[in-house]
């Protein structure tokens, strides 16, 4: 087996012992998992530059991953059932989706229990680090990989970095928001380059290399950095920058991969006394969210379902709000933490019969459902999980998947209080992000992936746009809606700027996993939405209450603010919520064509009944829990108190 060992750092009852329900009191266990893979196993081929990682005296490659447990005290009242979570960018995100527990930011060791679904229902939950550039700390969980070499010589080639600045700066990490970074080889290398444009679709503006160096601000002073670029002219918000510069820093990334699966069959599997789980698990279910969704459906293009002794790892995975896209997961130099700059995470296939061939001929095919928020679909790559790349015809489904989308949501559940900015990298939208909270639909999502891997229960069809009907229509046509609502209609973003996917070549070793720098931009790939009822809310994809009897206009997109710069663009992942007005004498006002909420709902009371009967019909179709009817009708009632208080 591919874990050697489970070294426990700590192990204490969690929430002091407090009981969940069916499940019991809880255990948590925090620790290190170590690792052995074989480079030889078929099972370990797609793994890039495993072969040049140091070996043991068996020759096998070592490396070891933060890992964390939370598992019934009382095997009796456990349902035999792993959730193991990717972590995000080293963060726990399960928590605020299944528990609906508050987000930590920044975040912290502790693990919010909210309404204890998980635990509730006897889920033994997991988390596996799988990220070399995570910083790690008590909070972010991360992996520490073997280093590639050439015969043991450091391997040195070309990386680069992208970023577009909210703010003034002067000093930029060489890396994507706050991670490791790969060091610059030669901080005085004379043939880097740092380019900018204005717009993805702009030629780069090469910046003179004595305008900028590898340094950093240190008080008043500049001290030299393998880690950082300088700039005293200072990176201006909205401006698209890219540095290219050499680095020998050559961590072997799909090691991360293998640390999931591994990680997995141990607990699964192993008899050993290692394992806390052992004897105790039936079905393993993979959930991971945004980054580390895309990095799910990397593991199903690359076949990994299958371990070292030809075992299925995962009965179910969820990828979610991962798009059509993968990532830099498996290649030389690759950044994990990367996510809108063109790689190979940009490669077709984007449909499900590309995406898991590999894995249907390596066997062991798990059930795999995709979910996605408005905000996939609005960043260009979603809708190429089921309309061909020619952008003409519907693809036919798989019977192995299902894509769902979650009509007018953004990348992240919402809620309130209302906000505009984004705590994690300072961006700031010109409204109210989206306050539709989602949660409800991905614990059905769960509930039904288990049913279908367990017990043959098929969860209901797939939803999202289709050509076929009419559900999926360009961006710009939804553009032409908004312009009659005067709140909008005035700063709307210009659709030849947002958001976008093009056609990319790395280069001709790409079947190396090395990338070929700058990387060549081609034809751009079609991007399809939903289209919108009369109040601008979305008709495909499964509908939240929020939707189908609104108080306002909820989005998958967000105009940037303009003190953030290129307010012609779109928020990455942020929706907004525009409410309706109060009154018909607020709307004649505001010159809004929609339907005030004192037109629409007799009361609050009639407002939420018709919520409750939303809420059944989505219980009877299976796309929430009959638990959460009424976690949807109180959610409903707080947007629509908001919403009246203007």
């Amino acid at each position: 087996m591919a874990v050697i060992g489970l070294d426990v750092r700590n192990q204490e009852p969690y929430e002091g012992g407090r009981e969940f329900g069916d499940g019991g009191a809880y255990e948590r266990i925090d620790g290190w998992m170590r690792f052995a893979v074989d480079p030889s196993n078929a099972a370990n081929a797609t793994i890039i530059d495993l072969d040049r990682a140091p070996r043991d005296e068996q020759g096998r490659v070592h490396f070891g991953a933060d890992f964390c447990l939370l598992v019934p005290v009382d095997a009796a009242r456990a349902n035999r059932r792993l959730f193991l979570e990717l972590p995000n960018r080293g963060r726990k995100l399960s928590p605020r989706l299944f528990n609906r527990a508050p987000s930590e930011v920044p975040p912290t060791a502790n693990i919010l229990p909210g309404d204890g679904f998980l635990f509730r229902h006897g889920w033994a939950v997991g988390w596996i680090g799988w990220q070399w550039d995570v910083i790690r700390d008590e909070a972010l969980m991360g992996l520490e990989p073997p280093l590639a070499t050439d015969n043991g010589q450091p391997i040195r080639g070309t990386t680069n970095v992208r970023f577009q600045p909210n703010f003034v700066h002067r000093t930029h990490l060489l890396a994507d928001r706050v991670h490791k970074s790969s060091p610059v080889a030669d901080l005085e290398q004379a043939d880097a380059v740092l380019t900018v444009r204005d717009d993805d679709d702009d030629e780069p503006r090469e910046i003179p290399r004595d305008a900028w160096r590898f340094a950093r601000e240190d008080g008043d002073s500049l001290v030299p950095s393998a880690e950082h670029i300088y700039m005293e002219s200072g990176f201006e918000p909205g401006k698209i920058y890219q540095v290219f510069y050499e680095t020998e820093h050559t961590p072997v990334v799909g090691c991360g991969l293998l640390a999931v699966r591994d990680c997995a069959s141990f607990l699964r599997y192993s008899e050993s006394d290692d394992n806390p789980l052992a004897g105790r698990i039936d079905h393993v279910y993979g959930w991971g969210m945004s980054q580390t969704g895309r990095m799910l459906r990397h593991f199903l293009y690359l076949g990994l379902n299958v371990d070292e002794e030809g075992r299925m790892a995962f009965d179910g995975l969820n990828p979610h709000v991962g798009g059509g896209r993968r990532g830099e997961f498996n290649h030389r130099f690759g950044q994990p933490s990367v996510q809108s700059t063109p790689s190979f995470g940009f490669l077709p296939p984007h449909d499900d019969a590309g995406l898991l061939e590999r894995q249907r001929q390596a066997g062991q095919m798990p059930k795999v459902v995709q979910t996605n928020s408005s905000a996939e679909y609005w960043r260009g790559d979603a809708s190429l999980m089921h309309i061909d790349l020619d952008g003409k015809a519907d693809l036919p489904a798989e019977p192995d998947t299902r894509i769902y989308l979650f009509a007018s949501t953004q990348h992240g559940p919402g809620g309130l209080p209302r906000t505009r900015l984004n705590t994690n990298d300072g961006g700031q939208g010109r409204f109210d992000f989206n306050v539709v909270d989602y949660t409800p639909l991905q614990r059905a999502t769960l509930v039904n992936l288990d049913r279908w891997a367990s017990e043959g229960i098929e969860p209901p069809a797939s939803v999202h746009p289709r050509l076929d009907d009419g559900t999926a229509i360009t961006r710009a046509e939804v553009f032409d809606q908004f312009e009659r609502l005067p709140e909008i209609g005035a700063c709307l973003p210009d659709p030849t700027k947002i958001l976008r996917l093009r056609a990319v070549d790395v280069g001709p070793r790409a079947a190396e996993g090395i990338t070929t720098h700058p990387i060549v931009e081609g034809e751009l790939r079609p991007a399809y939405v939903s289209a919108l009822d009369e109040d601008g809310n979305e008709v495909a994809g499964i509908k939240m209450p929020d939707v189908t009897v609104p108080v306002g206009t909820n989005t998958g997109w967000n105009p940037r603010d303009p003190e953030t710069g290129a307010p012609e663009q779109i928020m990455p992942m942020q929706g907004m919520t525009l409410f309706f007005a109060r009154t018909a004498e607020e709307r004649a006002s505001r010159h809004d064509p929609r339907p005030s909420i004192e037109e629409r709902y007799a009361s609050r009371d009639a407002y939420l009944d018709q919520v409750r009967e939303a809420a059944k019909s989505l219980a009877a179709q299976r796309y929430i829990l009959e638990e959460d009817i009424e976690t949807c009708v109180a959610d409903a009632a707080a947007r629509y108190d908001e919403a009246m208080q203007g």
